[in-house]
């Protein structure tokens, strides 16, 4: 599911709002003095807090999709499938909470867990269904987007890919046409019709999926460069969840491209 939620504008009107940390160039030790808030406390984000909060989402989202993952029955040969409710509620609340979160970044400790939640059983289930279709195709999708964000983080780490405005600007403007599409598509078959490719093994659908799968490699990397601008720039420590919640929004997007073009190549 494209969400490009990394939205600096936010995150500077939050700033003006009280929550933002103080200059970088006049930062001192706080002075500890009890539990406080991290939008207040004048503590910053670090690339570790921005990891462990990844780590920690990463985690709730996988023990969800366990949970979609065993209440999922499906017959490959017959082609019955139990598709739990549960499982379209989780997308629906992972979107609101995709666009709560891009215009309210302090919402970001209690959405992004939500989220990880609701998104993971949404995945398990559609994974189940996958996979008893084409055995072992879970794996392989799990693999290639681990294999992906290694690459990307390299290349984005060796600046061998910079992330210039032009280039962030084309990446999140794309990711918005193609979320945009997702959901004539999806508004399409709820009429009854069908988009053709979007589904397809022809090489048309193939070369789709491809190019989405890519789009959401290039989105890892303006995360990348958000977490690094964030850290620079001397954001609240709060902002980590905020940044933790991007990644894992694409991840997840990463992971669902990869799983239908799999699925593609093993009907041709």
């Amino acid at each position: 599911m494209p969400n490009p939620i990394m939205s600096e504008k936010a995150v500077n009107d939050a700033a003006r709002a009280g929550w933002g940390a103080p200059d970088p160039s006049t930062r001192r030790t706080p002075i500890t003095d009890g539990p406080v808030s991290d939008w207040q406390s004048g503590r910053t984000m670090t690339a570790s807090g921005t990891a462990t909060a990844t780590g920690v989402l990463l985690i709730l989202l996988l023990g969800s999709a366990v949970a979609g993952w065993a209440m999922t029955e499906s017959n490959a040969i017959s082609g019955e499938v139990k598709f739990p409710a549960l499982a379209i509620g989780g997308v629906l609340l992972g979107f609101v909470c995709a666009i709560v979160v891009r215009f309210k970044p302090t919402w970001a400790r209690v959405l992004a867990p939500i989220y990880a939640i609701a998104e993971g059983f949404f995945l398990g289930a559609i994974s189940k269904v996958y996979n008893d279709a084409y055995k072992g195709i879970v794996v392989q999708a799990v693999g290639a987007t681990l294999a992906v964000f290694a690459v990307m983080l390299f290349l984005y780490k060796a600046k061998i890919i910079k992330v210039t405005e032009r280039f962030r600007r084309i990446v999140i403007t794309a990711t918005l046409g193609l979320m945009f599409f997702y959901l004539v598509s999806f508004v399409i078959n709820l009429a009854g019709g069908d988009v053709p490719f979007l589904n397809s093994s022809s090489p048309m659908g193939i070369l789709f999926s491809v190019l989405a799968a890519g789009l959401a490699a290039m989105m890892l990397a303006v995360n990348f460069d958000t977490i690094d601008r964030g850290i620079a720039a001397g954001w609240p420590k709060g902002m980590e969840w905020y940044c933790a919640f991007g990644m894992v929004a694409t991840l997840v997007w990463l992971y669902l491209e990869i799983l239908r073009l799999l699925a593609k190549l093993n009907r041709r």
